[in-house]
């Protein structure tokens, strides 16, 4: 309520989000009906593409409910359930982004031996795996902000139901609160990121062990998208709670804002346009359907003439 044209920000979220439910809901039917594209790569994308979706879903219509219709009202259980999903299909994506890294690794590093290493059901393993850690370790999280006893204020400063800003409001103790917070940031952010260096320097050292250039090139650019996306969810993540959160050189408002937009709602957005509509499999694959979808509406229109 600070800035004077907040509003417009969230017309342009809103913006943002039918459009990350249009291409994320694009991937993933694509995928879905062509048997061709169930491979472990795709399995990751899909992955990639339901975290997106699921996580702008869970802040970016209470947001517009909230700064719109002016109905800033939320149940107490409720707002646990947004704190829930919002962190844990955060968390989700910081996996995501390792697991299309673990991908590119396997591709590069051991070409012969992909398939039998990377298979579809090792890939199912591995992301159900993350699914069934992060949902549990969040639900720990969360489950603990019910020990808190809310007798003052409660007034959430933030534009959805944050951790912190909800734990703040308490009465009594919340050190456990904040050390658990601290702690699943650092694993949930750092973890995953560790890996995708360490994946990369990998990367790197078998690339230039190639001694064709052609073939350089070729392993590298199969990596662009992918560091796009990396730089895209972790360059905002780090910047914001680095520079705003721990050294308070921005204003909290900002840094919220900031946040909203950088952070969390405009990489779901990004990540189908530069990673999975970008791919050739998925680009030819829905260009299909679109000129299939093309010829049956023109030979319906053909029957329809007298």
């Amino acid at each position: 309520q600070t800035f004077p044209h907040i509003t417009v920000c969230f017309i342009f979220l809103a913006f943002v989000y039918v459009l990350t439910v249009l291409l994320n809901a694009v991937v993933i039917y694509v995928i879905t009906v062509n048997h061709c594209l169930h491979t472990p790569k795709f399995l990751a994308v899909v992955n990639l593409a339901v975290t997106d979706l699921i996580l702008n879903t869970c802040i970016i219509p209470s947001m517009i409910k909230i700064f719109l219709i002016k109905d800033n009202f939320v149940p107490f259980n409720l707002c646990l359930v947004q704190i829930y999903v919002y962190y844990a299909f955060g968390t989700l994506e910081s996996f995501a982004l390792a697991i299309l890294a673990y991908d590119r690794l396997i591709a590069i590093c051991f070409p012969l031996r992909q398939n039998s290493i990377n298979t579809l059901r090792s890939m199912s393993y591995i992301v159900c795996l993350t699914w069934c850690l992060t949902l549990g370790v969040i639900g720990f999280a969360v489950g603990i902000m019910t020990r808190l006893s809310f007798c003052n204020s409660l007034n959430v400063f933030s534009y959805f139901c944050d951790y912190a800003p909800v734990f703040r409001l308490a009465c009594n103790d919340y050190t456990m609160q904040w050390s658990v917070a601290s702690l699943l940031t650092f694993l949930n952010l750092v973890g995953p990121f560790a890996f995708i260096f360490l994946s990369y320097v990998s990367i790197l050292v078998t690339v230039f062990r190639m001694k064709s250039i052609d073939n350089r090139v070729k392993a590298l650019a199969t990596c662009a998208e992918h560091l796009i996306l990396v730089a895209v969810f972790y360059i905002p993540v780090i910047t914001i709670f680095t520079i705003g959160f721990y050294l308070r050189l921005i204003d909290p408002d900002q840094r919220r804002v900031l946040s909203l937009s950088l952070a969390s709602c405009i990489p779901p957005c990004i990540n189908p346009m530069v990673y999975s509509l970008k791919t050739k499999e998925i680009k030819n694959r829905a260009l299909a359907l679109v000129r299939k979808n093309q010829i049956g509406q023109d030979q319906h229109k053909q029957k329809c003439r007298p």
